[in-house]
């Protein structure tokens, strides 16, 4: 993948969320950059890049600068506290965290804190919803395209990329049971009676952190405000005007080599009080004798899924909705449909691979 690529990823969630929301010039973490008049509050705006390895900002409306400072240094610490304990691949003095799970596979529970515990029920629960489709005990398989994938990002000629064989990923399939996830609520430990498995929280880690965090900003009194972490979107109220917010989902078929600001869309949806996230084919891949191996694996088949080139989700709940649209993404459209029209407040999009956009049933309602 060309490097300008990997770059540009990394840059146009902020991006298109400054597109969308109206957003004034973007300032470093802690500090916020404003516009509006002197009555009632102020829009301020900030960037920082360190947590979940991806770009947030956060565009929110409050009383002074005092005070939008003081919610973005305590939401910064919440992301970057769910960003360690949601780590597979790193450790952390003093925090015991998913890769500790990972690590004690098969010899002995381990106690962890409520927030990892509540992140790994709620993909127990969108398991069963799924029907399987969203697994995140799938991590023996998960790491193996992973190891395929950065190999191929590391080396600028794409000819040496190779993929994994279907023996190997077969092998690693039989280590990626849910039923060997076994949660004690009680004692707050997890454990994993398969020694050969792991999890991979992808798919859930980062939505359930923005809700969470979202929830905990509004207790702490803020009020208005539209999130952004690596373009998962989280609305909080309305602008003070009464009015939504603006997200939106990405053309998943642009081929720039460098967003911009005027990167296409395909929809822009109101929000207030809701989540968007989308998950797509067209970020976190390499390419191996010209065909593109993106990184949202299809457990049936345990290679890229080959259904869409994008779906987002809109629902009240990031969690829900980032756990929804992985599941979603692995399943025919039928059944996708199927299982969104039987969710409570819960819409999809559907980009599909020969260019169709297609809606669920309530989607067009909140259309902007």
């Amino acid at each position: 993948m060309n490097i300008r690529r990997i770059l540009s990823v990394f840059l146009s969630a902020a991006l298109c969320l400054s597109l969308l929301a109206g957003c004034g010039g973007a300032a470093s973490s802690g500090s916020g950059s404003t516009s509006g008049t002197a009555d009632g509050p102020q829009r301020y705006s900030t960037v920082f890049y360190d947590a979940f390895d991806t770009v947030t900002q956060v565009i929110a409306y409050c009383d002074s600068e005092e005070d939008f400072n003081a919610q973005m240094t305590a939401l910064h610490a919440d992301l970057l506290e769910y960003h360690k304990l949601y780590d597979i691949y790193n450790d952390y003095d003093g925090i015991v965290n998913v890769k500790t799970i990972n690590d004690n596979a098969g010899k002995a529970p381990v106690t962890v804190d409520d927030k990892i515990l509540g992140m790994l029920e709620l993909a127990q629960q969108m398991y069963d919803t799924t029907g399987g489709k969203l697994n995140i005990a799938m991590g023996s398989v998960l790491n193996i395209w992973h190891n395929y994938r950065e190999a191929a990002l590391a080396d600028d000629d794409d000819s040496n990329n190779q993929l994994p064989t279907q023996e190997e990923l077969t092998s690693a399939a039989q280590h990626c049971s849910i039923g060997n996830l076994v949660i004690d609520d009680d004692a707050k430990t997890v454990y994993l009676a398969d020694p050969e498995m792991s999890l991979d929280v992808g798919s859930v880690g980062k939505g359930y952190a923005v809700e969470m965090a979202a929830q905990a900003a509004e207790a702490r009194g803020l009020t208005s405000a539209l999130i952004s972490v690596g373009g998962n979107l989280r609305a909080i109220g309305t602008k003070p005007d009464g009015s939504a917010w603006v997200g939106g989902v990405e053309n998943p078929w642009d081929s720039s080599e460098v967003y911009t600001t005027a990167s296409s869309t395909v929809a822009a949806v109101k929000m207030s009080d809701l989540s968007l996230v989308t998950s797509g084919d067209y970020q976190r891949y390499y390419v191996v004798d010209g065909v593109r191996y993106h990184h949202l694996i299809d457990p049936a088949t345990l290679q890229p899924a080959a259904y869409f080139d994008s779906v987002s989700v809109l629902a009240p709940d990031s969690g829900v909705a980032d756990c929804l649209t992985t599941g979603l993404f692995c399943m025919p459209l039928e059944e996708g449909q199927a299982l969104v029209e039987s969710l409570d407040g819960v819409e999809a999009l559907w980009c599909t691979a020969d260019g169709q956009v297609i809606p669920s049933s309530g989607w067009d309602s909140h259309s902007n």
